[in-house]
């Protein structure tokens, strides 16, 4: 009997500027990558959300050339989570995920690295932060780990959304329809929409029960979180995309992924504990050889959730930097875990809206196999 396999490449790209796509265009030119094999893209980029949007807008002209088809379907058919404003020795980049069928290949004997996509249908303005996110974004997930190929849960690492963000528009659409919003501060309803998403998230992963839940703990009930997933928003959004990375014995990708929890912003067991997962044996230092085989780590940020570290106080609230409290909670994850790492060129994104305990980093690694 034949079996086909599904390969999943993975891609970390510099960028020199929020319009640098030049990477991609060179992997692209030497057939390294095939358009029609991307699946996602995740970026770090530099500046304001005009920049972040900017970004996104030159890949989509660029993967319109060879897929043949309008940005806007380029838009539509790849999810694209732009995590803007860099701090500290934050590296900007992206990262290109691929996947490919490949028929008859030997079978590998360990679950390998998978990614699946999926996005729900388009939000009205009074359903961001509501019962009723909840609810898509989980339907939405189950969808991306049917497409990765993922049988059971527990191969599920790390489940990435790009959700909406409030925006006067969109304040100004749902009053003329009457319809009230969660808030009409575009900062805290854009919060609870994360907020539902990550909610989404956790149900789909079944680490809380939907019985749990209603409009009234969204962005309040702090025992309630998902420790495999990551949520960001942005005004270029009008659904949630989601993309899911696990392991599947289907999969023949050189790639595998796990995930841990930084119990706070110091704590280097909880990377371990990923790149462990991930298939990288370590307790301590890593040599110059193992580092190499980290291809990318994913880290969601909650240091600017709570006041203190290890029963020290910090100003991240209180300092005339407090309005960049999320830079701030990024550039120290970053540099936290490169020091472990290596590399300051990963992912690092703030959101302390039922992502992870408050004040824990999540960790997601992603390692090329040794065996």
């Amino acid at each position: 009997m034949t079996q086909d396999w599904v390969d999943t490449g993975v891609f970390r790209l510099p960028m020199a500027a929020p319009e640098d796509v030049s990477s991609l265009r060179e992997l692209l030119e030497s057939g390294k990558i095939k358009a029609e094999e991307i699946v996602g893209i995740i970026a770090q980029t530099e500046g304001t959300g005009y920049a972040r949007g900017y970004a996104s807008l030159c890949m989509q002209l660029l993967l319109a050339e060879y897929l043949g088809i309008t940005p806007q379907a380029v838009f539509d058919r790849i999810p694209m989570m732009m995590i803007g404003l860099c701090g500290g020795l934050m590296s900007p980049h992206y990262t290109v995920f691929t996947r490919s069928v490949v028929a008859n290949a030997e079978p590998v004997g360990s679950p390998r690295l998978t990614v699946g996509a999926a996005n729900t249908r388009v939000l009205a303005p009074e359903e961001y932060g509501t019962l009723t996110q909840v609810k898509l974004v989980a339907e939405a997930v189950r969808e991306a780990i049917a497409d990765a190929g993922i049988d059971s849960l527990d191969d599920v690492h790390c489940v990435e959304v790009k959700c909406p963000a409030m925006t006067p528009a969109r304040l100004e659409d749902a009053a003329q329809r009457s319809q009230s919003v969660v808030s009409t501060n575009l900062g805290q309803a854009s919060s609870m929409s994360k907020g539902a998403s990550a909610l989404g998230i956790a149900v789909a992963l079944e680490e809380i029960a939907l019985t749990e839940l209603e409009d009234g703990v969204i962005n309040r009930d702090r025992r309630l979180y998902t420790q495999r997933g990551s949520v960001s928003a942005g005004g270029e959004q009008s659904a949630c995309r989601v993309l899911v990375m696990g392991n599947s014995t289907r999969s023949v990708s050189p790639y595998r992924v796990g995930h841990g929890v930084m119990a706070d912003q110091l704590d280097t067991v909880g990377i371990y504990s990923a790149l462990k997962a991930a298939g990288l044996e370590a307790s301590g230092p890593l040599t110059p050889e193992q580092q190499q085989r980290i291809t990318q780590v994913f880290v969601n940020c909650g240091a600017d959730a709570v006041t203190s570290v290890r029963d020290r106080r910090h100003t991240i609230h209180s300092d005339f930097l407090s309005g960049y409290a999320g830079i701030v909670a990024k550039a120290v994850a970053n540099a936290v875990v490169a020091s472990v790492t290596g590399d300051p060129m990963l992912l690092a994104s703030a959101g302390n809206e039922h992502q992870g305990a408050p004040g824990s980093n999540l960790v997601a690694a992603i390692v090329a196999v040794d065996d």
